[in-house]
């Protein structure tokens, strides 16, 4: 069987009766809003812990009556059953205990920032970056998140340029990150008359939302400009008499709102600006930690192509995994996201296992 850390799961537990013990005492706001958080983190690996001890006892009680020589054998035969049930439950409950113990992203359980934008491939390129935007949009509907444009150029046959949106909800960023990259389609445009099929492409990037505690904008270190909003016109235009763009100069960052009243645009546009910068950030000290997590899935390299979506076929390929769904309709309608997504972290665990492996036997 795995080995697992006993002795800092007996300690996780420990901390966990303890922080039941403080919330029974009424802590206040503060105190308890940062006790729940803990609590929740540690209540899943409690309770595998628990279940895999009780499972170990079990194959243990199962042995003795095997070994002892009183035992009829109708007994033992029964028991021998039990036993690889037993055996399998435990190595099970093993492995889910080594991902839950595994190193967390400290923005996985945090909102969002998806901007989409139309990359080679024109008119058809802006209409694939529309379909993944509604396609993230409806999947984050089923997951319960709100989603909130920021920011959005349309052409006009009704693609988008560029869409900049706040996804908002519970493990937003744990379950998305590992969209960020280049997405290709290939289909028939319907401008095509010859019915030749076009491979165009969108990139997809997604930023953990940055909370005020994660970075602070001096305010002499941007610029905020207020414009007529421009667009692809009619009421777009129209929603709004200013837009605001934000610069921020030791970086060079532009961010441009243009959905909202101005007060909500700067509001918008500061979010945006403070998730570029936190993410800027990530990336610098995860490149200090170690360049091998580049190679990784999800490392976030959006020059990379991880994923096409054909359409006479009808199937969606991940290329980090090499996995193939043959139910495109359904995948961009959100519905079989998730397919794409468990898979793409299981690959990712199971990386990190083997990286924890190997750092063990060196």
């Amino acid at each position: 069987m795995s080995t697992i850390p006993t002795e800092k799961l007996d300690r996780l537990v420990d901390r966990w009766e303890t922080i039941q013990r403080e919330l029974n005492e009424a802590p206040g706001q503060s105190a308890y809003a940062r006790l729940t958080k803990e609590f929740s983190s540690l209540d899943p690996i409690v309770k595998t812990y628990r279940a895999l001890i009780a499972a170990q006892a079990e194959v243990a009680d199962l042995e003795a009556i095997r070994d002892d020589s009183s035992s009829d054998k109708e007994m033992v035969a029964l028991a021998e059953e039990d036993l690889e049930r037993l055996r399998d439950e435990a190595e099970d409950l093993v492995q889910r205990l080594r991902i839950e113990l595994l190193p967390k992203d400290a923005a996985d359980e945090g909102s969002a920032i998806l901007e989409i934008r139309a990359g080679t491939g024109g008119d058809e390129a802006a209409l694939f970056a529309a379909d993944l935007f509604r396609m993230y949009a409806r999947y984050a509907e089923l997951k319960g998140w709100r989603t909130e444009v920021i920011s959005l150029s349309e052409n006009d046959l009704g693609g988008y340029k560029e869409v900049i949106a706040s996804i908002s909800g519970s493990g937003v960023f744990a379950r998305l990150k590992f969209e960020s990259g280049v997405h290709r389609v290939q289909r028939v445009p319907e401008t095509e008359a010859s019915g030749r099929i076009h491979t165009s492409a969108a990139t997809v990037a997604v930023l953990p939302e940055a909370e005020d505690v994660d970075i602070e904008i001096r305010p002499e270190d941007i610029r905020i400009d207020t414009m007529r909003a421009s667009g692809a016109g009619g009421q777009h235009v129209n929603r709004t008499d200013s837009a605001v763009r934000i610069t921020h100069m030791p970086s060079g960052i532009v961010v441009v709102s243009a959905e909202k009243s101005q007060h909500q645009n700067r509001k918008l546009a500061m979010q945006v600006l403070k998730s570029r910068l936190y993410e800027m950030e990530r990336e610098r000290a995860d490149s200090e930690r170690s360049e091998e997590r580049r190679a990784q899935v999800g490392s976030g390299d959006r020059s990379q192509r991880i994923r096409t979506y054909n359409f006479p076929q009808g199937r969606v390929t991940d290329h980090r995994i090499n996995l193939t769904l043959h139910k495109l309709d359904a995948v961009l309608q959100g519905t079989a996201l998730d397919e794409l997504v468990d898979a793409l972290i299981t690959d990712h665990q199971a990386q990190q296992l083997a990286d924890l492996e190997r750092h063990a036997a060196v």
